[in-house]
């Protein structure tokens, strides 16, 4: 039996400890009882009371106390290995995280930035991959992986969602950097086809995207690109949301531009296609031109839902705490006439 949250079962240790002070408890009381004389003597008084019953009630409390517990900790049995073979394609998506994404990517100096305007993208098209394996990678002036190959889409959507301008120290946009990076993060199966999908406002600040994109369509790794933002121009806010734009040395703000000439030499260096991602169909549009790339096996691994196991105990612990309320510190009056622990005289 494994368990998903191992560390809760530590909440075990209580047990040992409330039984202690229970113990203590108990002998406490019988030293206060003894101050009225011997046991025999006040037992006549309180002929209701049963020795045993409030230590069945306190294992009852403790069992049910160690169900909960063990339940809170998502035990699994016998779990069983899913192999689903499905048909698709490796993606590896570069991110534009440089400053100029959080510039407006459209006309209005005050509208929707690149950046949300990007992960909106992204975000669809994770939506339309649900086969394929998909890879993140984050790039300014330098790239790095954010999230290797997978077929975990849940695990996508939570590092999309922490995508930032701030990921990146260096400023910058580094294309060839994150094509290279892209290109190293495939998984080694020869037979697998593979894409690499850049997002980015076009301006790039090193010379050799075109060369990577023409050396990764060598390899058989078709290169596209979405680009975003607006060709006449916006200023960079220098937070985001901030009415406040970078300005260059005489004060004036800079405006940063889309760049579609580079962006498309880029996906035509690289054998793919260039989409401008203010288009209603952008999303649609990409996806048609990966499914046009041959599929190849790809193996999923699944584990079926009946492994999980903490409703049993759950159910247990329900049941140990309605036969608590059932269970008085008196004796059971049915029992009374059997004498169990004395010989009769």
């Amino acid at each position: 039996m494994t368990f998903a949250y191992p560390k809760l079962l530590y909440l075990l240790i209580l047990i040992p400890v409330i039984l202690v002070l229970w113990i203590i408890n108990r002998m406490t009381r019988r030293r206060k009882l003894k101050r009225f004389g011997d046991a025999a003597n006040y037992s006549d008084l309180m002929p209701a009371v049963s020795k045993y019953m409030p230590a069945v009630k306190i294992t009852v409390e403790l069992l049910a106390l160690a169900m909960l517990i063990i339940a809170a900790a998502r035990p699994r049995a016998g779990e069983k290995e899913e192999t689903e073979n499905t048909r698709g394609i490796e993606v590896m998506i570069a991110f534009d995280v440089s400053r100029s994404m959080l510039a407006s990517s459209t006309d209005d100096a005050g509208g929707i930035s690149r950046l949300d305007r990007a992960k909106f993208i992204l975000n669809r098209m994770i939506d339309k991959l649900s086969n394929d394996r998909v890879g993140l990678i984050v790039f300014a002036g330098e790239a790095y992986t954010q999230l290797p190959i997978t077929t975990d889409f849940v695990s996508a959507r939570i590092y999309l969602d922490e995508i930032s301008t701030d990921m990146v120290s260096t400023q910058g946009t580094s294309i060839g950097t994150a094509i290279n990076m892209a290109i190293n993060s495939f998984t080694p199966d020869s037979d697998v086809n593979k894409a690499i999908v850049v997002i980015t406002d076009g301006e790039n600040h090193e010379g050799d995207a075109i060369e990577m994109a023409k050396y990764a369509k060598g390899l058989g790794i078709e290169v596209d690109v979405i680009g975003v933002g607006s060709a006449k121009g916006a200023p960079i806010p220098l937070h985001k949301n901030s009415g406040d734009f970078l300005k260059d040395a005489s004060g004036a703000p800079v405006t940063t531009y889309l760049n579609e000439k580079e962006a498309k030499e880029i996906a035509a260096a690289g054998g793919g296609v260039y989409i401008h991602g203010s288009g209603s169909q952008a999303v649609n549009e990409l996806v048609d031109n990966l499914d046009k790339i041959k599929k190849s096996d790809l193996r999923h691994i699944t584990y079926k839902a009946s492994a999980e196991q903490f409703p049993v105990f759950a159910w247990l612990a329900f049941g140990l705490l309605v036969l608590d309320v059932f269970i008085l510190p008196r004796k059971i009056r049915w029992l009374t006439k059997y004498n169990f622990f004395t010989r009769k005289k």
